[in-house]
């Protein structure tokens, strides 16, 4: 009887644990402490929509993933890139079902020099994918709770980011590709180290989520409308966060789903597209939450000065 009342007093326990980082309302939460940063985050977090918003940015972000596709393979031709590096390179972050879509959809547009195919490609990524990032930008500011910019300027840095978004993921896709072939031209002239060797092919696999962390800390860093504006060193632990937590989602999601996950058995034909929207739904719901995070540090920071100029005035 003893055993059976400690039993259900264990569950109760970490349900009473669990609603205590809950706030009835913002303004009870005190910021000054790590309880609440975590209610304040959790409150930012429903606030923001952060499932419904990672959503609409999967939607977006779907609609360019192949109009940029085939802007890249078109462009690679050009560059005298095979058609079986292209997909070597792309079997490692992607899990087989997309890689197998992605095939389907691609493999005649790498065997011809296409200048309709390039411009279409274009076009239909920037106008998609910079729906994707407009989105991206108002989530960003409802998670410090402001107003984001309106009119042409708001416009002209949804094209920028969205220019950086294509220029990194073709960078992103060179580097390993190209990485070595540029070191073997470069050791013809220059005799280098085995060490220097190894710190290259370390390098050209390290630039790529350089380059994404650092497209993403100048999001978080120009895009939220606050007053002041936010320092550029105060929105560092987000990307961070978001980075890390993107390859973790890529590799991780893609390691799941080859050997775990077997989606094709049970959807069908439409397992591999169920699969990619997935994996740009998490990669924007984890866009968001980096965002929150700045948002919820900068809300603990001023809540602190607060604290220590109040105790000031009273001494």
């Amino acid at each position: 009887m003893m055993a059976l009342e400690k039993r259900k007093k264990k569950p109760n326990a970490i349900i009473a644990f669990a609603q205590s980082f809950t706030a009835a309302s913002e303004s009870s939460i005190d910021h000054s402490t790590n309880k609440g940063f975590v209610q304040y985050l959790i409150t930012r977090m429903v606030k923001v929509d952060m499932s419904g918003s990672g959503a609409q940015l999967a939607y977006f972000f779907l609609l360019s993933f192949f109009p940029l596709l085939i802007f890249l393979v078109t462009l690679l031709p050009y560059l005298n890139l095979g058609q079986d590096q292209v997909f070597e390179f792309l079997d490692d972050v992607m899990p087989t079902e997309i890689l197998s879509i992605t095939q389907n959809v691609l493999g005649e547009t790498l065997s011809a020099q296409n200048g309709g195919l390039l411009s279409i490609g274009v076009l239909g990524t920037i106008w998609s994918a910079s729906r994707g990032v407009d989105a991206l930008m108002k989530s960003l500011n409802r998670a410090y709770d402001v107003d984001g910019k309106k009119g042409f300027i708001n416009r002209l840095w949804a094209l920028l980011f969205t220019v950086g978004f294509v220029v990194v993921i073709l960078l992103a896709l060179l580097l390993p590709v190209f990485g070595q072939q540029i070191f073997n031209l470069v050791t013809t002239y220059i005799a280098v180290d085995i060490e220097i060797s190894a710190f290259w092919t370390l390098l050209q696999w390290l630039m790529p989520p350089t380059l994404i962390f650092l497209l993403i800390l100048f999001i978080y860093w120009i895009v939220p409308n606050t007053d002041p504006r936010l320092k550029f060193m105060s929105v560092w632990p987000g990307a961070i966060v978001s980075t890390i937590g993107w390859l973790g989602l890529t590799y991780g999601f893609s390691f799941y789903v080859n050997n775990f996950g077997n989606y094709s058995a049970t959807y069908g034909s439409i397992g591999g597209v169920i699969i990619l929207m997935l994996w740009l739904y998490f990669t924007g719901m984890l866009l968001i939450f980096g965002g929150i995070i700045n948002a919820a540090i900068l809300k603990r920071q001023q809540a602190k000065i607060s604290k220590e100029n109040a105790k000031e005035i009273t001494f």
